[in-house]
């Protein structure tokens, strides 16, 4: 490693437009993290089936330190199981550098839709085998399999409606179409906070500030349940240990910011301490997690 890391620009990659959280979060940590390394780090978005474009780009990358991925549950530990031919392994081309935030799931319902917590939907699913319905954005996304691992331990079956996109699927929840979702808190907290969605449970293991009156599904059922979308820096699986120790370094302090920190609350995630050697058994464990879901639901894209 040269003494001077980094001498120049970083980038980060992130596999999706624009707009959406984990590019916000991305820039958040730029900022905060160029400060630190006293160069500029670029977002550069690379949106594409599923954020596979932005991994491959990273895995190809120079092992240096320079090129990161500013990356998703879905791209590292979803879709390691979702597709058949992915072209990255997770575990194999990519090294932790540092997990950036959590978000629990909440079990969202249309206001009208009867049952108001856990136990009552599952009285309510028992008494109509077959015949209650839920919505998400897409097969074999994170809301659709994290629902899938609630049925699991709830012991219910449900019905998959998939739409094309969660905005879409939320706009029926709302309208009343369809009765069920899960969805990240981020995502949902404006709607549940204006009354325009009634949260049932949440899938972390403790309450969320947030939503301090929403029970979790743990307590719930009194078994263990703890289902998080995640987003977190990956190098290449190459880097020299000083290079992603530097890098890790300056991700903790970033993240210790008032500026990020004020970003992560204002979206309902949490900032995990983490090491970099506990971000890498985390992920191993989620890709386990996340294959027993997609097993379970039958999702698979070629």
């Amino acid at each position: 490693m040269s003494q001077q890391f980094p001498d120049r620009p970083l980038r980060f990659v992130v596999g999706y437009p624009p707009g959406q959280n984990v590019d916000m979060m991305a820039r958040a940590f730029a900022d905060a993290m160029s400060k630190e390394l006293g160069q500029n780090i670029i977002v550069d978005n690379k949106a594409g089936a599923n954020g596979i474009l932005g991994a491959q780009i990273v895995k190809s990358a120079k092992a240096d330190g320079y090129t990161l991925l500013f990356g998703t549950s879905g791209q590292l530990a979803i879709n390691q199981s979702l597709y058949k031919k992915l072209p990255y392994d997770t575990l194999k081309d990519f090294h932790a550098v540092g997990i950036a935030g959590t978000a629990p799931l909440v079990l969202v319902a249309n206001p009208g839709f009867a049952p108001k917590n856990v136990q009552e939907l599952l009285a309510y699913v028992k008494a109509r085998p077959g015949k209650v319905d839920f919505g998400s954005g897409g097969s074999g996304i994170t809301a659709h399999l994290a629902m899938e691992l609630f049925q699991e331990a709830a012991g219910i079956k449900l019905n998959h409606i998939p739409y094309k996109g969660s905005p879409a699927a939320m706009n029926d929840l709302m309208g009343g179409q369809i009765p069920l979702m899960m969805e990240p808190l981020p995502s949902v907290l404006p709607y549940v906070k204006a009354g325009k969605l009634k949260a049932l449970a949440i899938t972390s293991p403790r309450r969320t500030a947030s939503l301090p009156d929403v029970p979790t599904v743990a307590e719930q059922l009194q078994k263990d349940f703890d289902v998080a979308a995640w987003s977190g820096i990956v190098v290449p699986a190459d880097t020299p240990a000083p290079v992603v120790a530097k890098l890790s370094e300056a991700f903790r302090a970033a993240g210790r910011t008032p500026a990020v920190q004020q970003m992560l609350a204002n979206s309902g995630l949490e900032f995990p301490t983490m090491s970099t050697a506990e971000f890498q058994v985390f992920m191993e464990a989620e890709v386990k997690k996340w294959a027993r879901a997609v097993q379970q639901s039958g999702a698979q894209v070629d």
